[in-house]
């Protein structure tokens, strides 16, 4: 896959609201791309395409989640301001005053994330921010100049989906890395469907899952890997760059060893090893923390006997993400390899 066509690949999935647990709008475009491998969609939300292997016995599935973080209404004031909490790893002060998206029942609106005017003096709450304390979801408020009643009408209530907005979701070029919000995980939902589009017949029977709420607890992946007899467990991710981790960035993929939630599969680790060195394309190995995957989740609470994670490296992770777009290439790349040649 060339760099334009995969920019303008991840692009599009970005433009797709999917926070987790509203995720139908990234749905129909999923449904629409993976068309020829007759998708289906299960109860948990996960899409499921199979690709059939010429050793039907056993069955691998590689996962890239569709969901992504975001907020979520907890109440509305008397004049129309949203106050919300977290939804997975999301804080305001990444995403910063500008435009979000209220994704009600029957209309999405569009509010302005705000923290307070700066000049201020002690006597507004907002002035310890300006140095003291951390800024959170309890200070912060979406302004939408709209009535409770207005809102209500639009479907906007307790439990809406609050995500950056469109207004400024869409993602830049920056040489050859790409640079936007959520790309975390819909840089991995290209390869997902790349691999659709490359394979037409594996080593073993193959499912590629879009899982649905990896971001509030790998809820997707739990259930896919509780109904289905597998193998092994792939997890395409972002992996995070931080000056505690020896990982570079670039066009090496990198394969997790550890996170928080464990340990992952050596053998299935060498495997992938093994299938990158094939193809002559660097890698790394890394151990990281603050971090969890379906592979890792599935395989800790004894759904998998055998788990990786493979992902291309990140810079700002859950905000204004910035990755290469050679390494997002390499992981499709090593997942063909690896995918045609298992036994």
């Amino acid at each position: 896959m060339d760099y334009d066509r995969l920019f303008q690949t991840i692009s599009e999935l970005i433009m797709c609201h999917s926070p987790s647990g509203a995720e139908t709008e990234i749905d129909q475009l999923l449904m629409a791309k993976l068309a020829h491998l007759s998708p289906v969609q299960d109860q948990a939300g996960n899409i499921i395409a199979k690709i059939p292997g010429r050793d039907a016995s056993q069955a691998i599935a590689i996962t890239a989640h569709k969901d992504e973080i975001g907020a979520m209404v907890r109440e509305i004031d008397p004049e129309g301001r949203v106050r919300v909490v977290r939804l997975g790893g999301a804080f305001p002060w990444v995403y910063g005053e500008g435009v979000v998206d209220l994704l009600g029942d029957r209309q999405t609106l569009s509010g302005i994330l705000s923290f307070g005017s700066r000049h201020i003096s002690h006597l507004s709450p907002q002035k310890a921010l300006q140095a003291d304390k951390p800024l959170l979801w309890e200070h912060a408020w979406i302004e939408t100049k709209r009535t409770p009643a207005e809102l209500a009408q639009a479907g906007i209530r307790p439990g809406t989906r609050m995500v950056v907005g469109k207004h400024r979701k869409t993602p830049i070029r920056l040489k050859d890395y790409i640079a936007g919000y959520t790309l975390d995980n819909k840089a991995s939902l290209a390869i997902l469907l790349a691999l659709a589009d490359r394979l037409p017949v594996a080593a073993v029977d193959t499912y590629l899952v879009a899982s649905a709420k990896e971001e509030v607890g790998a809820i997707g992946a739990l259930y896919f890997s509780q109904q289905h007899r597998l193998d092994g467990l792939i997890a395409l991710e972002i992996i995070p760059l931080a000056p505690e981790y020896p990982i570079l960035d670039g066009i090496a993929p990198v394969i997790l060893s550890k996170d928080n939630y464990g340990i992952y599969d050596e053998g299935l680790n060498a495997e992938l090893v093994a299938a990158a060195g094939n193809c002559n394309i660097p890698y790394q190995l890394a151990v990281i923390d603050g971090f969890g995957s379906d592979g890792s989740i599935a395989m800790k609470f004894g759904h998998v006997a055998r788990a990786a994670c493979l992902g291309f490296a990140t810079q700002n992770t859950h905000g204004f993400e910035i990755a290469h777009l050679g390494a997002i290439v390499n992981c499709l790349e090593t997942l063909v390899a690896y995918l045609l040649a298992r036994e």
